[in-house]
């Protein structure tokens, strides 16, 4: 996977399609986890705060890695 847009460099689009092909959602949580780890979330508002350019992905990231 590419390295996340940073946002002064990005549009708020860009962001959300990175997130998108990042964390998919396979409609399968038993095989894949994700809402486990983004605390019940969709991942596209789990990191609504990159998407929006209010903060980095490493912050937002972080969030999550606890």
């Amino acid at each position: 996977m590419t390295v996340a847009p940073d946002i002064k460099n990005s549009s708020e689009e860009e962001r959300r399609n990175y997130i998108k092909k990042r964390y998919p959602c396979i409609a399968d949580c038993d095989m894949c986890g994700l809402c486990t780890v983004f605390h019940g979330k969709d991942s596209e508002l789990a990191f609504d705060d990159y998407i929006v350019g209010k903060r980095s992905f490493e912050e937002v990231n972080k969030d999550f890695s606890r």
